[in-house]
């Protein structure tokens, strides 16, 4: 199953033999994330669905072999909502965007100040043309699709409304417009993180009652699964 898994075969590419055992057994983390909670929906990317689809046949699987076919752990379902369920790098609209990427223009990091955010979307890569005014007009140009994308996940808006306010405007017109709304957006956000970061001791006691909430919904699974697998009586 694992040697199965996109995302691996692209972040280890030819030297599959090479890559990490972290690499490679992350997906069966997610999976143990998702399957101790019981989770039935599970809001995630369109490149994560391929790891629900995972989680899916750990949970088939542990049902049939330990607890004679009866669900004792439920069929997770991808919940995928949004205008930008996969969102690409700024520099290359082919590629997801990613905080390993080696440049930092690639991507909007939540640390980013205002201006910051403002020059990586107005250097952004383009074309010649216009913005687009419907889908037709979007095809072959995924820097163009991936822009308009994230301005409507920004925005809670459809592609088609945000090409119908832009279609047929100069990227000039559009990009700041862009810029303005992801500052907007995620200002807030950098904002708090910068107040964290400024008091360890605060971050440390958030993570410390998630992880005593976490344990304490997830200790009754582990105990029947172990149970359930003849490890405890």
């Amino acid at each position: 199953w694992l040697d199965r898994m996109t995302q691996f075969k692209e972040k280890a590419g030819k030297n599959k033999e090479r890559a990490s055992a972290g690499l490679y057994s992350y997906p069966i983390l997610m999976a143990a994330d998702i399957l101790v909670y019981k989770a039935t929906h599970v809001p995630v990317g369109d490149d994560q669905k391929q790891h629900l689809e995972l989680a899916r046949d750990i949970a088939s699987s542990f049902n049939e072999k330990f607890n004679g076919g009866e669900e004792f752990f439920p069929q997770p379902e991808p919940v995928i909502t949004g205008a930008a369920t996969r969102v690409m790098s700024l520099r290359d609209g082919t590629q997801k965007m990613s905080k390993s990427a080696e440049s930092d223009m690639t991507r909007i990091n939540l640390t980013d100040d205002a201006d910051t955010i403002s020059k990586k979307i107005k250097k952004a890569k383009t074309d010649a043309g216009v913005v687009p005014s419907n889908d037709k007009e979007c095809e072959g140009r995924p820097e163009v699709a991936n822009l308009i994308g994230i301005y409507a996940a920004l925005s809670d808006q459809t592609k088609e409304q945000v090409m119908a306010e832009f279609g047929g405007q100069q990227f000039g017109v559009f990009k700041p417009a862009l810029a303005d709304l992801a500052v907007e957006k995620l200002s807030p956000i950098t904002n708090r993180m910068n107040e964290l970061m400024a008091d360890p001791a605060e971050i440390d006691a958030i993570l410390r009652a998630g992880a005593d909430k976490a344990n304490e919904l997830a200790q009754p699974t582990v105990d029947e699964t172990m149970k359930l697998m003849g490890f405890w009586s």
